[in-house]
């Protein structure tokens, strides 16, 4: 894909390095599809190849009130998808591994500046890909994957147990429970809770601390590398896990059931098969 395919994101750059993906899909509550992550990851290669570009700021379109509701699996839309494209998507990597590890390697600073609800791997992903996490203070995340009978991706199942601890999340994946911005930063899994209103600017005030001339992004850089590469292999494993087991549960009658819940506007009844 090239930058000028991109259609589901905003992607801006600024002269001081200063880079901006703004998820923009509000119709569907910036729900990122295949093609979504397609084109995170073109920008990715994008500022790696720019050595102008320094740091990256992810946020969500505030007409959609919400910085994302999490993965869209409309299959249907991807009938039309030119076939240079679409050889550039794997429909099988559920749990997203490739964008994952790309995000993991990333050598510049990334800040998610959530604006609103981050349900599934609208939180998953910035908790894998972003170095800082800031949130408004009205905005909630939801892992709520017990609810559709599955299991998270982006390496949550590594990296949520090592933030906040065994117990607190497998309480946190086993119920799906909201958990407000205030929680979350209780919890340690975002930086810093603002007012909405105060999120981008006080967000754009840290990205500036991180480049020239007020940081030394070369060392910024090498510190991140050293922290990240120790984990490297774990990331991996678990990617691989979560895939496998994404695919098994994509068979059962759980999983069934929680899409036909949905649709009906009412509570799922399992059956453990």
């Amino acid at each position: 894909m090239n930058i000028e395919d991109i259609k589901d994101i905003t992607y801006e750059k600024e002269i001081n390095g200063i880079c901006t993906i703004t998820l923009n899909t509000p119709k569907r509550k910036n729900a990122m599809s295949y093609i979504t992550f397609l084109e995170i990851e073109t920008v990715l290669a994008d500022m790696e190849e720019d050595k102008n570009a320094k740091v990256l700021i992810i946020t969500g379109n505030p007409d959609a009130n919400a910085f994302s509701s999490g993965g869209y699996f409309n299959m249907k839309m991807y009938a039309s998808i030119p076939p240079e494209i679409m050889k550039d998507i794997d429909l099988m990597d559920i749990a997203q591994k490739r964008l994952c590890i790309k995000f993991w390697n990333f050598s510049k600073p990334v800040i998610a500046a959530i604006n609103g609800l981050a349900v599934g791997a609208g939180f998953t992903m910035p908790l894998a890909g972003a170095d800082l996490i800031y949130m408004a203070e009205d905005a909630w995340i939801g892992l709520s994957f017990v609810k559709r009978s599955v299991i998270a991706e982006f390496s949550a199942s590594f990296l949520l147990p090592f933030y906040v601890g065994f117990q607190k999340a497998k309480e946190i994946v086993y119920f799906g429970e909201r958990i407000s911005a205030i929680e979350a930063e209780k919890l340690g899994l975002v930086n810093k809770v603002v007012p909405s209103e105060d999120l981008i600017p006080y967000s754009r005030e840290q990205v500036l601390r991180l480049i020239p001339p007020k940081g030394p992004s070369l060392s910024i850089k090498l510190m991140k590398k050293t922290m990240h590469d120790y984990f490297k292999d774990i990331i991996l494993k678990t990617l691989d896990l979560e895939n496998e087991g994404l695919r098994e549960l994509f068979k059962t009658h759980d999983f069934r059931e929680s899409l036909k819940s949905l649709i009906q506007k009412r509570e799922p009844v399992f059956k453990g098969k």
